[in-house]
């Protein structure tokens, strides 16, 4: 097996939403395997932990861990900022994107504000990023661009209406991307975890249906810090597809027998419905 250590030794990405979570993770395990990180985040203290946070796994004096303040969707304000790293630092090997919330609730309690707003973050606070690099990667002729969707980018679930509309994008623009751009060099992955324990989850944690915590309930918790190294190794292998946890087999059955996926997720739903009523 290839070491980390050897394969991102000198390399540098751009990691946005990576002051928390799993992008945070996947920013430390990319700086404990020899390469240089630019995070970015809106919030300036949750940066200033993060940074000092990774800063200290670095293996190596030459290794650096900057950072950008900025709303991902906001293409105006992130340019001049990404484009003056790039000044500054030069191209870099990777971009990786984690950006992204939910806030699950019944569809009857949403208005199109929750709507619009899910998707400005989750799918255009990814693909801005994407937008700026990509001439970049384009006259070079090469890079990796990670996006991260979810389970719930090829399942609809009760209590995520507004939620997986943007993560079913994010695949579907990764996919596009990869088939025209794939020939020029550059390469992709699209990261699809499952419930994860991170504070994003917590704050799920506050809206969701009761049948939705009860059919989470079945499913367990993965730590941000197991999602990242999947997702390293799945970059050293060059992987567009990687699944963390459970992800895998669910995917594998919607891609092969949806019906039975569907039929799999009723049957969770109406256990859990039965469930609520024996407690009331």
């Amino acid at each position: 097996m290839i070491k980390p250590i050897k394969f991102f030794s000198g390399k540098t990405a751009i990691i946005s939403g990576g002051s928390k979570g799993i992008g945070k993770a996947a920013s430390l395990e990319f700086v404990k395997g020899g390469g240089s990180v630019c995070i970015i985040a809106r919030n300036k203290n949750d940066l200033k932990k993060a940074a000092d946070e990774i800063s200290k796994a670095r293996i190596s004096g030459t290794q650096s861990v900057t950072t950008i303040s900025c709303d991902t969707t906001d293409m105006k304000k992130l340019k001049p900022l990404i484009e003056a790293h790039i000044k500054k630092s030069g191209v870099p090997d990777y971009l990786m994107n984690f950006v992204g919330y939910a806030q699950p609730g019944y569809v009857q309690d949403y208005t199109i504000d929750d709507f619009k707003r899910n998707m400005e973050t989750n799918y255009y606070g990814q693909l801005v990023p994407i937008l700026i690099l990509l001439p970049h990667f384009m006259k070079r002729r090469s890079g990796h661009i990670v996006t991260c969707s979810s389970l719930l980018g090829y399942l609809g679930m009760i209590g995520y209406a507004t939620y997986c509309p943007s993560k079913f994008a994010i695949c579907g623009l990764t996919e596009a991307l990869r088939s025209e751009l794939g020939p020029l060099g550059i390469r992709f992955s699209v990261l699809y975890p499952p419930d994860t324990r991170t504070p994003g989850f917590d704050n799920e944690n506050k809206t969701k249906p009761a049948e939705v915590m009860m059919m989470s309930e079945t499913g367990g918790l993965l730590d941000p810090g197991e999602v990242a190294q999947k997702l390293m190794k799945g970059i050293m292998k060059n992987k567009f597809y990687i699944h963390p946890g459970q992800s895998r087999l669910l995917w594998t059955i919607v891609r092969h027998a949806p019906n039975l996926a569907h039929k799999i997720m009723d049957g969770e739903f109406k256990k859990a419905k039965q469930r609520l009523s024996k407690m009331k």
